[in-house]
């Protein structure tokens, strides 16, 4: 699913080398915890392999797609059409409703809208599946603006859109920092069961490393970035 080949990356050219990776590899289908201290990169590699950034020499591939070699336009398609991206800070738009911030991945992506509604029968079925799954049912809630939410309930509607439309790749940062342990439990097995079900790859960037048990693999940044 993903394949890094000699990787460097610095914010600008004044700047120093935040990211060096000669070799990474993620097999289809694999749940991959990913952790590292702050400031070790962790987010500027999701950025690389979610196309948002291009790094100064090396390669990515996605999906057997080489990301590198697009032009900003195509990756942008690619990442709409195969990569769920849950944002540390979620990226929700604040006057949409759950219901609407689900849907959006789909105006973007005729392939995601397509997979949606074969899912759940429609686009809008598909994403009330996921919010219920994410145990936010309530009519009032998945109807109200995204900023009337609680920092817990906006966390699970970001988890419900990167889903949305069965992506190959989905890619989340630090997606249980405002959950409880009974809530982080409970996002996790929602979460492992709708990825299994998709047999989607998982990359899931945290630092509570009390959550690497349940994952295929584990693996340290620092490990893997000569830099660090």
């Amino acid at each position: 699913m993903i394949e890094i080949c000699d990787i460097r990356f610095r914010w600008d050219s004044e700047a120093p080398v935040v990211l060096n990776i000669p070799s990474f590899q993620i097999l289809a289908g694999e749940l991959v915890f990913l952790e590292g201290p702050s400031g070790s990169g962790k987010t500027t590699l999701l950025n690389l392999l979610s196309g948002m950034v291009l790094p100064e020499q090396g390669s990515v591939s996605v999906n057997g797609e080489i990301i590198t070699r697009l032009t900003d336009g195509a990756r942008d398609r690619f990442r709409a059409d195969h990569i769920g991206v849950m944002f540390q800070m979620f990226n929700l738009i604040p006057y949409l409703s759950p219901l609407a911030n689900v849907t959006l991945p789909c105006s973007f992506s005729s392939r995601r809208s397509t997979m949606a509604a074969k899912n759940g029968g429609s686009l809008a079925s598909e994403a009330s599946r996921l919010l219920t799954r994410m145990q936010l049912d309530d009519v009032a809630t998945i109807n109200s603006p995204a900023y009337q939410l609680s920092i817990g309930q906006q966390q699970r509607v970001a988890a419900a859109r990167s889903l949305i439309g069965s992506p190959e790749l989905i890619i989340v940062d630090e997606p249980t920092s405002a959950l409880d342990n009974e809530a982080c439990q409970m996002f996790i097995k929602l979460l492992f069961e709708e990825v299994k079900k998709a047999e989607m790859t998982l990359i899931f960037i945290s630092h509570d490393t009390r959550l690497a048990e349940y994952f295929d693999r584990r693996i340290s940044l620092v490990d893997i970035n000569q830099i660090a």
